[in-house]
């Protein structure tokens, strides 16, 4: 009974709270400030993404936009999973990273059902799915996956410079991110909200799973 209570407070409810949180920023970004500035500059943004289409350009938002597609997300999670698994013979980081890129979805498909977003006004190279264009769900996966794995290896890492390489996991959300608004399929409000849900989910995991066994052991060692 302890530990479902547990749940609740460290997990449940935080996840609940952002929920909340994404469906009030999508009504604020839909509803009540569209035509307040930086909002009504996002229209020229997309544009100019547009305007630079061409070339190596798109071959390379081609390659950022499928590193954060579904499949490959849940490919890559369950793959690294078993690594992490495999190498720490214990289940609690691949936990945390299945977590985090779950519940990212999770509250990404919630809030695609009550904000109702158009696509951006510009020819678009890739199908539109049926959700709504806020959030992203490509940019928020990779957050998720991407830099939720940054954290990790970062943690384990015992050298500067392989706590250093880690980090430069950062540059796949971020290039999915441009990759999404370049091909026309996101606004940039839209993956500014996706970093929002895929970071906080990140921490609410990091803070549940992958640091509890420290807290423990640090009031163990209080008393």
């Amino acid at each position: 009974m302890l530990e479902m209570r547990s749940a609740v407070t460290r997990v449940l409810l935080p996840i609940g709270l952002l929920l909340l949180g994404m469906i009030g920023l999508g009504l604020l970004i839909t509803k009540v400030l569209p035509d307040v500035w930086p909002l009504t500059a996002e229209d020229a943004v997309n544009r100019w993404f547009a305007s630079r289409r061409g070339g190596t350009s798109d071959a390379v938002s081609e390659f950022f936009s499928f590193v954060g597609d579904t499949w490959t997300i849940i490919t890559v999670a369950g793959l690294v999973a078993c690594l992490i698994y495999a190498r720490r013979r214990r289940w609690r980081e691949p936990v945390y990273l299945a977590a985090a890129v779950t519940a990212q979805a999770v509250v990404f498909f919630l809030t695609t059902l009550v904000i109702d977003r158009t696509r951006p006004a510009v020819p678009h190279m890739d199908d539109s799915p049926p959700t709504s264009s806020f959030p992203s769900g490509h940019t928020s996966a990779a957050v998720a996956l991407y830099a939720g794995l940054a954290l990790l290896l970062a943690s384990l890492a015992r050298q500067t410079w392989t706590r250093w390489l880690a980090w430069l996991l950062l540059i796949m959300p971020i290039g999915v991110a441009v990759s999404r608004m370049y091909r026309g399929m996101h606004h940039p409000s839209d993956v500014m909200g996706s970093f929002l849900n895929g970071g906080i989910c990140i921490a609410i995991m990091a803070t549940a799973i992958l640091w509890s066994e420290v807290k423990t052991r640090e009031r163990i060692a209080a008393r």
